[in-house]
């Protein structure tokens, strides 16, 4: 299988399952199309009367067989075989929690799939019992697993701080114990942040995630608190606290783009001008009928606007203007292991959520979902049946995902949407798929274009 798209005047072809990204001229671009996976050494009549008025005849038997060799070399129209993977990772031990230290947060953004902060269930901040339960629990039912990451989340973590202080304390004090290793992350959309806060995520946070949507209105329009006043000016100086003093650790900030500002690129750039060099904005994911969601209409402004981001981002190569952009860092050259590709995130399988109840849940998206809860740290209940569901969720799984180009690199997208949205987390959120596929264009693109200049 592959895909073939013309983008900033050049032809891209992408071989699928191997991974390999073409970058050819015009007639092999033209060609690709009376090749298949059962190419043959001898170029067919066909192809080169297709091309004879157009091209000389040994510019396309030279054409030929450069598309052969690529295909002999496995790069072109190469076999599907990472299904015979899928069984490596079922039921697996679980590697990662989503601590929702906070079901409350001191902003009432407008697009929140946590209800605003509480989830729907009430606001509440997760006790440190709760959180050192959470702690065993995954040093429980991670196995041989050395590495294991924590992801402190609400509502706004930055709420429960002395706790998440403790459990990060509490991990640490036991993990050679019990031969891990703790990695920590948090997300805060900023208004809690002090020199105190800032110091501690720096030492102890390995990622942190901050929230904001981009210029100042953008901002403002949904980002608000209880009073209906904005969060920018609050935030933007905290932010640039943190970061000039992160050092070389990861950060990214972290923004939601809809309806309201198709012209996200302006955000991003705004941002990036501001001195953060780390940038994901995402597109805000919703019922379809509010006023700030993202429609089928929207697309072909929003795939303008990613060509113009990966053009920016060309232009700044090399500058001091330069950026990086979360959604165009794919690697052309490994990428993720084949197991992650079929997989993605691991939601319900290698990753769960705990509320500040020490409910468990597949992620923090279907937190407040009764029918999803898998069990509780407390009360040491743990079922496999949504866990089995889960580690038999994949692309080859998905009906809309099999024979798509993108399923290597998007894994099946988020179930969580998919489950909210469409009713099943084995049917993809088309809307997304349509997006996930214009910015992985682009940033193959970008990536492509970036490692040419790199070898000038």
């Amino acid at each position: 299988m592959i895909h073939k798209y013309r983008l900033n005047g050049c032809n891209f072809v992408l071989d699928i399952c191997s991974g390999a990204v073409h970058i050819l001229d015009n007639l092999a671009y033209d060609m690709v199309d009376f090749v298949d996976e059962n190419m043959k050494e001898d170029i067919p009549l066909v192809i080169i009367k297709k091309f004879e008025d157009a091209y000389k005849k040994s510019e396309i038997l030279e054409c030929y067989r450069e598309l052969y060799e690529l295909w002999q070399e496995g790069q072109l129209f190469s076999k599907d075989d990472y299904e015979k993977f899928i069984a490596m990772r079922q039921n697996v031990p679980i590697k990662a929690l989503c601590l929702n230290i906070a079901h409350d947060c001191n902003l009432r953004c407008h697009y929140c799939f946590a209800a605003k902060g509480d989830f729907g269930c009430g606001r509440k901040l997760m006790p440190l019992k709760v959180g050192k339960s959470a702690i065993d629990f995954l040093i429980q039912n991670s196995g041989n697993r050395v590495n294991l990451e924590v992801d402190f989340f609400g509502g706004e973590p930055l709420m429960n701080f002395e706790v998440v202080e403790q459990i990060v304390n509490y991990a640490k004090s036991i993990q050679q114990k019990y031969n891990k290793n703790f990695r920590f992350t948090i997300t805060t959309n900023g208004l809690l942040l002090d020199k105190e806060k800032i110091d501690f995520i720096n030492q102890e946070m390995s990622n942190v995630v901050l929230s904001i949507d981009g210029r100042k209105l953008t901002n403002d329009r949904l980002r608000v608190a209880s009073n209906g006043k904005g969060s920018y000016d609050i935030i933007i100086p905290k932010y640039e606290k943190l970061v000039s003093t992160r050092g070389d650790k990861d950060y990214y900030i972290r923004g939601t783009y809809t309806a309201y500002n198709l012209d996200f690129t302006e955000d991003i750039l705004h941002l990036a001008d501001r001195g953060f060099k780390n940038i994901s904005v995402e597109p805000v994911v919703s019922d379809a009928d509010l006023e700030y969601a993202i429609k089928e209409k929207d697309l072909p402004k929003i795939f303008e606007e990613y060509e113009k981001l990966s053009r920016i981002l060309l232009e700044r190569l090399n500058s001091d203007r330069e950026f990086n952009f979360f959604h165009f860092s794919v690697d052309l050259n490994q990428g993720t292991c084949a197991i992650k590709r079929l997989r993605g995130c691991g939601c319900g399988n290698e990753y769960v959520a705990i509320t500040p109840e020490g409910d468990i849940f597949p992620c923090h998206q279907f937190v407040g979902h009764e029918c999803w809860k898998m069990g509780n740290v407390m009360a040491n209940t743990f079922t496999q049946k949504i866990k089995d569901l889960f580690s038999k969720t994949h692309i080859y799984s998905k009906p809309d995902c099999k024979n798509c180009w993108a399923k290597f690199y998007c894994s099946g997208g988020c179930c969580a949407n998919n489950w909210q949205y469409e009713g099943d987390v084995l049917k993809s959120h088309r809307i997304s798929c349509e997006l996930q596929k214009k910015r992985l264009e682009c940033a193959i693109m970008f990536q492509a274009l970036k490692m040419d200049l790199s070898n000038v």
